[in-house]
C-alpha cells in the first residue's frame, strides 16, 4: 500500500493537548482510534509480554515518546516518534526539519542490507596458505550458506561474499578471519547471520585445517551505510541579532573543531546520536549496536572525528551531509513484540529496513544542526535550560499550573537548581495558603 500523502508542518502543535495530539494521527490516517489507547503508559508493553522479552522481570520502565515534526525525506512528509528522555532534542529537531524543508527538505540514500559475520579461525599452520584455501573454495561455501534460510534465501537475502583477512599482530599471535557477507533484507540480521556462522564453521575447519573459535555479527556494519543530506538556504539561518552568514560560518567552524579533536568530536558525534537513538528506540531497534557501529565508523581513519561534515555551497547556503552504519529491522525482535514499536512504524509509514534508516539518518542530521546552531550563537545553555526547568521543577514537587511558573522563574533567574525550585514552591503555597 503506497504511504499516504501527509503534512509534518503542524504549526502550535506543542501547544496543544494530549488529546489533540494524538487526534492529528487519527485524522490523518496514521493511526486508528482503537490504537491511540496503546500509546497509554498502561496499555502498551504488558508485563505479561515483557517476561519473555528478558530475564528476572520485575516491572516495567517508561519514557516519553514525542513527535518530531516538519520533515521531508526524499520528497515525503514524514512525521517521526522519538523516545527520549532529554528535553529539547525533539523540539530542536523539529526546529531544524523546518528550516531544511525551504531547501526540499532532507535527501537520503543507502547501501543494500549486507551484515558482516566474523569467524575467527585459530591453529592454522600457515594462514597465508589456508586464506588462499578459503578463497579457493568460496563459491561452495556461499552455496551452502545460501541453503541455511529458505526463507531469507526467498526473499532475495542470503550470502553476498566472504572476505578473509590475517590478522598479523595480536596478543596471541596471527590467525585468520573470515568475512561472511550477507544480506538480511529488513531485519537486523544478528540472528540470521551468527546462525549461519556456526552452520559454516566445519566446512571452514575440514578447509583450513584450523579451528574456528568466535562465530559472531560485527557491529561494524560498515558494508549497510546510510547517507543524508540537506541544504540550509542562507537568508534562513538570520534570527535574533545574528545575521545568516555569521550564523553559518559558526556552525562550520564549530563542525571544523569536531572534525580535527576527538574531544570535541565525541561531544559532537553524542548530539547526533541524540536523534538517532530516540528514533531507534522509539521502533524497538538495537541502539547499543547503532551506538557501536557509529562510533568505530567514527574512527576508521585512525583517528576518532566527525559523522558528519558542514560547509557551504556556491549560493553561501549551508550544507550539511551524514554518513554511517545503520543496522535496524523491521522483523523479528522487540520491532514486532512491542506495542508501541510497531505503532511508531505505523506513524512513519514504513516499509523497509532501508527506509527506516533512511529516516533515522534524517534526524540524526537535522540534531545535530540543532546543536551546532546553539553552540554557534546563543551558546547550548540557553534553550536547552528553558526546558530542562521543567524537570528540575517537577523533581521538586511541584505540579501543574505551578511546574510552567516555578521554571520560568528560574529561568529568569538563571538559577536552574533543585534547591531553589523547593524555595519558589514553598513560597508559592505560603501565598496560597
Amino acid at each position: 500500500m503506497p504511504p499516504k500523502d501527509i503534512n509534518s508542518r503542524i504549526s502550535g502543535y506543542y501547544q496543544l493537548s494530549m488529546d489533540e495530539r494524538r487526534a492529528h494521527l487519527t485524522q490523518r490516517g496514521l493511526l486508528s482510534p482503537e490504537e491511540i489507547p496503546i500509546l497509554d503508559a498502561d496499555s502498551g508493553l504488558s508485563l505479561e509480554q515483557a517476561q519473555h522479552m528478558i530475564e528476572n522481570v520485575v516491572g516495567l520502565y517508561s519514557l516519553p515518546l514525542g513527535l518530531a515534526l516538519n520533515f521531508t525525506i526524499n520528497g515525503r512528509d514524514v512525521l517521526i516518534p522519538m523516545v527520549v528522555e532529554e528535553p529539547s532534542i525533539v523540539a530542536g529537531a523539529s526546529f531544524m526539519a523546518k528550516l531544511a524543508r525551504a531547501g526540499g527538505g532532507f535527501f537520503t540514500s543507502s547501501t543494500p542490507p549486507e551484515m558482516i559475520g566474523q569467524m575467527q579461525i585459530l591453529d592454522v599452520t600457515d594462514p597465508h596458505s589456508a586464506r588462499l584455501s578459503l578463497l579457493e573454495h568460496k563459491t561452495e561455501l556461499l552455496a551452502a550458506a545460501a541453503e541455511i534460510d529458505p526463507i531469507l534465501k526467498e526473499l532475495g537475502g542470503g550470502p553476498r561474499d566472504l572476505e578473509v583477512r590475517i590478522i598479523e599482530d595480536s596478543p596471541i599471535g596471527p590467525f585468520l578471519v573470515a568475512h561472511l557477507i550477507y544480506d538480511v533484507r529488513d531485519a537486523m540480521g544478528a540472528n540470521a547471520v551468527n546462525t549461519a556462522c556456526e552452520r559454516l564453521a566445519p566446512q571452514i575447519e575440514t578447509i583450513t585445517g584450523g579451528r574456528v573459535h568466535l562465530r559472531i555479527l560485527s557491529n561494524l556494519a560498515d558494508r549497510r551505510l546510510v547517507r543524508a543530506r540537506c541544504t540550509i538556504p542562507l537568508a534562513k539561518l538570520a534570527f535574533g541579532d545574528f545575521p545568516a552568514e555569521e550564523v553559518r560560518d559558526g556552525i562550520i567552524e564549530a563542525w571544523a573543531f569536531a572534525a580535527a579533536d576527538p574531544y570535541r568530536a565525541a561531544t559532537h558525534n553524542k548530539g547526533i546520536m541524540n536523534g538517532i537513538d530516540a528514533v531507534v528506540l522509539a521502533t524497538g531497534n538495537d541502539w547499543r549496536a547503532i551506538e557501536a557501529g557509529a562510533h568505530a565508523y567514527a574512527a576508521r581513519s585512525g583517528q576518532y572525528t566527525s559523522l558528519s561534515t558542514w560547509g557551504a555551497d556556491a549560493e553561501g547556503n549551508l550544507v550539511g551531509t551524514l554518513e554511517l552504519p545503520m543496522a535496524v529491522g523491521i522483523v523479528g525482535g522487540a520491532t514486532r513484540v512491542h506495542p508501541t514499536a510497531k505503532l511508531a512504524l505505523k506513524i512513519m509509514q514504513i516499509s523497509s529496513a532501508s527506509q527506516l534508516a533512511e529516516i533515522i539518518a534524517a534526524v540524526g542530521l537535522a540534531q545535530n544542526l540543532a546543536a551546532l546552531r546553539a553552540l554557534a550563537t546563543e551558546g547550548i545553555q540557553r534553550g536547552h535550560m528553558n526546558l530542562h526547568a521543567r524537570q528540575v521543577a517537577i523533581a521538586a514537587g511541584a505540579t501543574d499550573e505551578m511546574i510552567e511558573k516555578i521554571a520560568a522563574q528560574m529561568v529568569t533567574e538563571k538559577a536552574v537548581r533543585i534547591d531553589r525550585a523547593r524555595e519558589i514552591l514553598v513560597k508559592i503555597e505560603c501565598s496560597a495558603g
